[in-house]
Protein backbone atom coordinates (compact mmCIF):
# COMPACT_ATOMS: atom_id res chain seq x y z
CA UNK A 1 0.00 0.00 0.00
CA UNK A 2 2.78 2.54 -1.14
CA UNK A 3 1.83 5.86 -1.79
CA UNK A 4 4.21 8.01 -4.03
CA UNK A 5 3.73 12.10 -4.65
CA UNK A 6 4.85 13.45 -7.41
CA UNK A 7 5.82 16.94 -8.09
CA UNK A 8 7.23 16.98 -11.36
CA UNK A 9 8.04 14.25 -12.74
CA UNK A 10 7.77 10.28 -11.83
CA UNK A 11 10.93 8.76 -11.24
CA UNK A 12 11.94 4.67 -12.50
CA UNK A 13 12.40 4.15 -8.48
CA UNK A 14 8.15 6.25 -7.91
CA UNK A 15 6.77 3.79 -10.55
CA UNK A 16 8.07 0.77 -9.79
CA UNK A 17 6.64 1.41 -5.97
CA UNK A 18 3.49 2.91 -7.43
CA UNK A 19 2.72 -0.19 -9.17
CA UNK A 20 3.18 -2.71 -6.22
CA UNK A 21 -0.67 -3.07 -5.62
CA UNK A 22 -1.44 -3.59 -9.44
CA UNK A 23 1.61 -4.32 -11.69
CA UNK A 24 -0.07 -3.21 -14.82
CA UNK A 25 -2.23 -0.28 -13.58
CA UNK A 26 -1.25 2.76 -11.40
CA UNK A 27 -4.06 4.44 -9.34
CA UNK A 28 -3.48 8.14 -9.13
CA UNK A 29 -4.60 10.91 -7.57
CA UNK A 30 -4.72 14.35 -9.40
CA UNK A 31 -4.62 17.83 -7.39
CA UNK A 32 -5.22 19.89 -10.76
CA UNK A 33 -4.64 23.29 -8.72
CA UNK A 34 -1.34 22.35 -7.60
CA UNK A 35 -0.37 19.78 -10.64
CA UNK A 36 0.69 17.07 -7.75
CA UNK A 37 0.05 13.56 -8.39
CA UNK A 38 -0.35 10.75 -5.54
CA UNK A 39 0.13 7.24 -6.77
CA UNK A 40 0.62 4.09 -5.91
CA UNK A 41 -1.55 2.58 -2.93
CA UNK A 42 -4.27 -0.25 -2.87
CA UNK A 43 -7.13 2.47 -3.08
CA UNK A 44 -7.34 6.10 -4.31
CA UNK A 45 -8.30 6.81 -0.81
CA UNK A 46 -4.49 6.26 0.33
CA UNK A 47 -3.32 8.82 -1.98
CA UNK A 48 -6.41 11.41 -1.57
CA UNK A 49 -5.12 10.95 2.11
CA UNK A 50 -1.88 11.84 1.96
CA UNK A 51 -2.74 14.74 -0.42
CA UNK A 52 -4.84 16.30 2.09
CA UNK A 53 -1.99 15.89 4.54
CA UNK A 54 0.11 17.81 2.98
CA UNK A 55 -2.19 20.91 1.88
CA UNK A 56 -4.33 19.73 -0.79
CA UNK A 57 -8.00 20.91 -0.79
CA UNK A 58 -10.93 18.33 -1.15
CA UNK A 59 -12.30 20.16 -4.18
CA UNK A 60 -9.23 19.30 -6.38
CA UNK A 61 -8.34 16.21 -5.77
CA UNK A 62 -9.84 13.83 -8.73
CA UNK A 63 -8.91 10.20 -9.19
CA UNK A 64 -8.03 7.89 -11.98
CA UNK A 65 -5.56 5.32 -13.87
CA UNK A 66 -2.93 4.73 -15.89
CA UNK A 67 -2.66 1.71 -18.03
CA UNK A 68 0.91 0.99 -18.65
CA UNK A 69 -0.43 -1.69 -20.79
CA UNK A 70 -2.13 0.75 -23.31
CA UNK A 71 -0.60 4.23 -21.56
CA UNK A 72 -4.71 5.27 -21.61
CA UNK A 73 -5.67 7.72 -18.55
CA UNK A 74 -8.91 6.22 -17.06
CA UNK A 75 -11.25 8.79 -14.85
CA UNK A 76 -12.89 6.79 -12.77
CA UNK A 77 -12.70 6.60 -8.80
CA UNK A 78 -15.03 6.00 -5.94
CA UNK A 79 -13.49 9.52 -4.45
CA UNK A 80 -15.07 11.32 -7.69
CA UNK A 81 -18.58 10.63 -5.98
CA UNK A 82 -19.16 13.61 -4.06
CA UNK A 83 -22.72 15.22 -2.83
CA UNK A 84 -23.16 18.41 -4.33
CA UNK A 85 -20.25 18.29 -6.62
CA UNK A 86 -20.15 15.57 -8.63
CA UNK A 87 -22.66 12.13 -8.61
CA UNK A 88 -20.37 10.02 -10.51
CA UNK A 89 -17.35 7.33 -10.03
CA UNK A 90 -16.22 9.09 -13.62
CA UNK A 91 -15.39 12.68 -14.13
CA UNK A 92 -17.84 13.99 -16.46
CA UNK A 93 -16.06 17.84 -16.08
CA UNK A 94 -14.32 18.16 -19.69
CA UNK A 95 -12.04 20.92 -17.99
CA UNK A 96 -11.12 18.78 -15.24
CA UNK A 97 -10.70 15.64 -17.14
CA UNK A 98 -8.13 17.57 -19.97
CA UNK A 99 -6.55 19.11 -16.58
CA UNK A 100 -5.80 15.82 -15.26
CA UNK A 101 -4.60 14.09 -18.30
CA UNK A 102 -1.87 16.95 -18.98
CA UNK A 103 -0.69 16.22 -15.72
CA UNK A 104 -0.93 12.29 -16.01
CA UNK A 105 0.96 12.50 -19.16
CA UNK A 106 3.54 14.63 -18.22
CA UNK A 107 4.30 13.40 -15.08
CA UNK A 108 4.59 9.87 -16.90
CA UNK A 109 6.60 11.08 -20.24
CA UNK A 110 3.81 10.30 -22.52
Amino acid sequence: MAVVIVENIASPDQRGIACQDYPRYIKVVVDIERELLGIGGEWHADAEAELLRRGSKQKDLWGGGLDLVTNSVEFTSLINTRPGISNSQEVLDQEIRTKMEKIIRRAFGL
